[in-house]
């Protein structure tokens, strides 16, 4: 893929060696065609990747732009999946995909969800079929009734070899790790959808969104069957969406439980139940702690960003940015890690997996195998997550983001604190300052607010540093 912006080269080397010129893009099924780079076939090329990566199919077994015949028209449909070994024709197309740019609305009259639906009814073996703009997405199920072709909307069009019922109520070893960008789709269409129909501000609906993968994360770590689910027919029914707003109560009062520092006892999902069954919906086939640390940092830091980024210099660091600095620094298992200025986590999520990944490394060298070094791998995680990581923050939203971001990578929530770090120890709550950091901490990996916005002029801060007087 090419880069942006005014200092990207003029072209770059793309796989096998095929160099791609600036303002195109490689085409990920067949790796030769190049394509304009625009809006529209970033999101093509990001659903092309998913359905590779994600859903399980082949690059043999899907099209891109395949030609339909639509009486006199001879429309091209941007993504369609066939069988295994059925050759590419109309008659044999089983799920056909359209991507649309952000600005294409699903009600446009010529590019929304009935164009979708006319391409389906136009194949007679198509199955199902999705309509994505990247924050909009819908899924449909081809059915006929009493001769008659309909679309019934499902949560998700269906993995290779995967059935309907699977779709509707997935087991934990069939849920997918997320790829490339479609968890940050994911995670913007739950957030804008929450914003237009629950009548909430963004900032609002991200607060309630965090709620939601809580309840998700804590469903794939303690319940013995999935919980966080939403059939179609219970997203239809007033009956339905009660039902999933029951699960859902019930695993964030275990949420609540779990992380009391983080969420109040008298706290509540505040969603009506008609759009908490859509979230859900759209949630419910990934497995975000199976899922890359890259891709849930890159998809939860955008959202986290777009609602918490203050206006006083405060930005997040890149996270090759975060490789860097910790591959220079090489943390060990036996080190103090601090961030005083944490923001999000990403140096700190970023120094912990690196520790954690050698762990599992030393472990599973010691044992041999895997299961058999899992009990002692997780025991030296665990000890190590919560006594060696530290972050603080001034700023308490982001402390409380961040901590959502520490659960959602293997979890160091526990040393997080919010604290302004340039004042005096004395002031900080008990517990950090139990923590004794200025003595034990080893590694300080750190990006502050540097911005012009952000002055400190108070005399017991300025009076503590060489520098405050200048």
């Amino acid at each position: 893929m090419t880069t942006r912006g005014p200092k990207a080269p003029s072209s770059l080397l793309g796989p096998a060696g095929v160099i791609v010129p600036q303002g195109r893009i490689l085409d990920y099924i067949d790796g030769v065609t190049q394509r304009k780079e625009t809006a529209e076939e970033y999101v093509r090329q990001e659903i092309a990747k998913s359905l590779v990566r994600e859903y399980g199919y082949e690059k043999a077994e899907i099209a891109v732009e395949f030609g339909l015949r639509l009486g006199t028209r001879r429309p091209r449909a941007d993504l369609v999946v066939f069988d295994p070994g059925d050759s590419h024709e109309q008659d044999r197309a089983r799920v056909i995909i359209e991507c649309k740019s952000q600005k294409i609305k699903a009600t446009d009259r010529k590019d929304g969800v009935g164009q979708l639906q006319s391409y389906m009814a136009a194949c007679p073996n198509v199955a199902y079929g999705m309509w994505t703009n990247s924050i909009e997405r819908f899924c449909y199920r081809r059915v006929e009734i009493h001769g008659k072709v309909q679309f019934e909307e499902i949560p998700d069009i269906p993995g290779k070899g995967r059935t309907e019922d699977e779709i509707e109520r997935p087991r934990f070893d069939q849920l997918k790790a997320a790829s490339s960008d479609a968890l940050l789709f994911g995670l913007r269409r739950c957030h804008n959808y929450i914003a237009g129909n629950q009548g909430l501000q963004k900032p609002e609906a991200f607060w309630e969104l965090l709620k939601i993968i809580f309840c998700k994360i804590h469903d794939e770590r303690s319940s013995d069957e999935v919980e966080f689910y939403a059939t179609s027919k219970e997203r239809h029914g007033m009956n339905g969406r009660l039902k999933v707003r029951k699960r859902l109560h019930d695993l964030f009062g275990e949420v609540k439980s779990e992380y009391s520092t983080i969420f109040r006892g008298n706290e509540e999902i505040d969603l009506n139940p008609e759009v908490l069954a859509y979230i859900v919906s759209q949630l419910q086939t990934y497995s975000l702690l199976e899922s890359d640390i890259d891709v849930k940092g890159r998809a939860y830091e955008e959202i986290v960003g777009s609602n918490l980024r203050g206006d006083r210099g405060e930005f997040f660091t890149p996270r090759n940015v975060c490789r860097m600095a910790v591959s220079m620094l090489e943390p060990s298992e036996r080190q103090i890690i601090l961030d005083p200025a944490c923001g999000t986590g990403g140096f700190l999520i970023t120094a912990m997996n690196h520790v954690i990944q050698k762990i599992r490394s030393a472990e599973v060298s010691k044992w041999g195998d895997v299961e058999r070094a899992e009990r002692s791998t997780r025991e030296r995680i665990q000890r190590f997550a919560q006594k060696s990581i530290i972050g603080m923050d001034l700023n308490p939203n982001l402390v409380k983001a961040s901590k959502m971001n520490m659960v959602m990578n293997n979890d160091g929530a526990g040393g997080l604190f919010q604290a302004n770090s340039l004042k005096q120890p004395a002031t900080w709550e008990e517990e950090l300052r139990d923590r004794r950091i200025v003595d034990a901490v080893d590694l300080l990996f750190t990006n502050p607010p540097f911005g012009s916005k952000i002055p400190i002029d108070e005399p017991s801060i300025l009076e503590a540093y060489d520098l405050g007087a200048c």
